[in-house]
C-alpha cells in the first residue's frame, strides 16, 4: 500500500480517517487541504469534485467520503475489524454515525465548538444565540444517543468500532467547550463511554493541536 491522506487539520471528518489509520496501524502520508480557502487548487478539484475533505489515494485508486473510506481501510487491513460482527450491533453502529452525521455535527462542532473556541482563536467574536441554539439542540442528540449506549466498554461492544471514531471526533470537540461538559453531565452512560474514549491512543494520536485563543 501507498496511502495519501487528503484533509484539512481541524476537520472532524480528517480527524475520524486519521483515527482508523491509527487503529488499523496504516503507513501513510499527510497532504493538508484548506476547503474554506478562497482558492481551491485545481488539484483538490480533481480529488474531491465538491473541494471537501477528506481523500485518500492508495496508490491508483482514490476515494472521498470519510464512511466510504473507513470502511476502505478497515477491509484492506488486519487483524481486528472496527465493525462488529453480530447483525443487530452493525445495525447500531450505523445507526450512532447516521445520528451523529445528520443530527449532531451542525449543533455540536459548527454552533458550540466553532463559536466558542475556534472563533476567538481565529479573532472574531462568538455569537452566544448560536452557542445557546447549539447547546440546546446537542442536549438533544446527547439524550437520544444516552439511550443507544449499553454496559459494553464502547459504544456497541467490548471493541472500539467505527462508531466510536466517529463521535469520539465530535465529542472532542463538544466537550473542549464547557457547554459540552455540562450536556454530558445528564447523560451518564455517555460520559462513562467518553472519559474512556477520551483517553484511547487513537484519539491523543490525532489531536490537530489547536492554538491558544
Amino acid at each position: 500500500m501507498s496511502v495519501i491522506l487528503y484533509g484539512y487539520r481541524y476537520s472532524v471528518y480528517t480527524r475520524i480517517v486519521r483515527m482508523a489509520l491509527s487503529y488499523k496501524e496504516i503507513a501513510y502520508r499527510y497532504v493538508e487541504m484548506d476547503p474554506f480557502s478562497d482558492e481551491i487548487a485545481p488539484d483538490h478539484s480533481n480529488l474531491h469534485p465538491f473541494g471537501r475533505v477528506p481523500v485518500i489515494r492508495n496508490n491508483d485508486f482514490v476515494l472521498y467520503e470519510t464512511t466510504a473510506i473507513t470502511r476502505y481501510l478497515d477491509d484492506i487491513s488486519a487483524p481486528q475489524m472496527l465493525s462488529p460482527d453480530s447483525v443487530e450491533a452493525k445495525a447500531r453502529m450505523v445507526q450512532i454515525i447516521s445520528i451523529t452525521d445528520s443530527y449532531g455535527y451542525v449543533p455540536m462542532v459548527r454552533q458550540v465548538f466553532a463559536h466558542r473556541v475556534f472563533r476567538p482563536i481565529e479573532g472574531d467574536q462568538p455569537d452566544e444565540s448560536v452557542i445557546a441554539a447549539g447547546k440546546n439542540t446537542s442536549r438533544n442528540v446527547c439524550d437520544a444517543l444516552e439511550k443507544l449506549v449499553g454496559d459494553d466498554a464502547f459504544l456497541v461492544g467490548a471493541n472500539i468500532s467505527h462508531a466510536d471514531l466517529h463521535l469520539g471526533a465530535m465529542m472532542a470537540y463538544f466537550c473542549a467547550t464547557p457547554e459540552g461538559r455540562d450536556v454530558l453531565e445528564h447523560c451518564p452512560r455517555l460520559k462513562r463511554w467518553w472519559q474512556r474514549m477520551a483517553d484511547h491512543a487513537v484519539l491523543r494520536d490525532s489531536d490537530p493541536g489547536l492554538p491558544n485563543a
